[in-house]
């Protein structure tokens, strides 16, 4: 099932050809639209599962035309994040596991415009990344039943800004768990969507194909097969540092191999099998330009080891 909210934060069923609206059901749990709705659906899906597939099969369809397509999650109250969890293309060993989180404040939907802060950045990377949603609370959980708190899986973006480094600064040296990204966490910083697919619709979330291009140039496009760490490794590691609940995400990384930069006036589209597709536009009021297509600098120095994303570039 693709649950959605739209027009407005109305809860829904996403089909092939419309939107089945389901809140006479969200109502009958005591909720109402939005963050509210879509918890709700989360926390009590089992009891209502009958009902909301009822509801798919024969519930008046609104037409994809007049359906504006929101973020699923709008305020989650975690976004947990793995960071550098690829073997990019099997040039890196798995190594030591690390994760932050990033501000719920971030979340944009389908059709949403990912705004650039005026801040010194030396580029704005785009990081496409399969996203699951718990759906019961947890903390210390064990890989072996991971699984089990697993709700479902949506498409997500991990815009970054990258920093520059302070000239002389002393290496802080290697943390686990880094909290609050501040350089990720900016407003609009958090695209998702189109919808959760519940997890019995995803044949094996460890072989999905994730691509992403801008104005129609295919960049990234790897496999979640890739990660150096598995998913229910990543939730293990991750519920060790900090504690979920019903509706909090969690991004799984991506390869950095197909990284570019994002720029006024881009229009990003991200895929991933069985998971499904949106696009979001980028506005940068400062108009700055980077070279297009694959920033090789950083996907170099990441398969390699030889330093930080972005690192190497500024605006021209």
């Amino acid at each position: 099932m693709k649950l959605v909210l739209f027009n407005g934060g109305q809860p829904g069923v996403l089909k092939d050809d419309g939107v089945v609206e389901i809140g006479h059901i969200v109502s009958n749990i005591g909720a109402s639209i939005g963050q509210e709705a879509m918890e709700a659906i989360i926390t009590n899906y089992d009891d209502i599962r009958s009902d909301l597939l009822n509801a798919e099969k024969t519930g008046a369809l609104i037409p994809l035309a007049e359906v504006q397509l929101e973020a699923p999650l709008p305020r989650p109250n975690k976004i947990l994040c793995m960071g550098g969890n690829f073997t990019e293309f099997g040039h890196k060993s798995p190594g030591p596991m690390w994760g932050f989180l990033k501000s719920s404040d971030a979340v944009i939907g389908p059709g949403g415009t990912v705004v650039l802060p005026p801040d010194d950045a030396n580029i704005f990377h785009h990081e496409a990344e399969l996203v699951l949603i718990f759906g019961k609370a947890g903390e210390n959980i064990s890989e072996s039943n991971a699984f089990d708190y697993v709700f479902g899986y949506m498409c997500g973006v991990d815009v970054s800004a990258r920093m520059p480094q302070t000239p002389g600064a002393t290496p802080t040296g290697f943390q686990a768990w880094r909290g609050v990204s501040a350089h990720k966490s900016y407003p609009t910083f958090a695209p998702i969507g189109p919808a959760i697919v519940t997890k019995d619709e995803i044949t094996d979330p460890q072989n999905l194909q994730v691509k992403l291009s801008v104005d129609n140039e295919l960049r990234g496009n790897f496999n979640t097969s890739d990660m150096a760490h598995s998913i229910a490794a990543s939730i293990a590691f991750i519920s060790s540092h900090e504690s979920f609940s019903p509706g909090d995400l969690m991004y799984t990384g991506t390869n950095h191999q197909g990284l570019g930069a994002m720029q006024d006036g881009n229009n990003i589209l991200i895929e991933i099998d069985q998971v499904g597709q949106f696009s979001f536009s980028v506005q940068d009021d400062l108009k700055r330009r980077w070279p297009t297509g694959v920033d090789e600098e950083t996907a170099q120095d990441v398969r390699e080891g030889a330093g930080g994303p972005g690192r190497r570039k500024r605006p021209l």
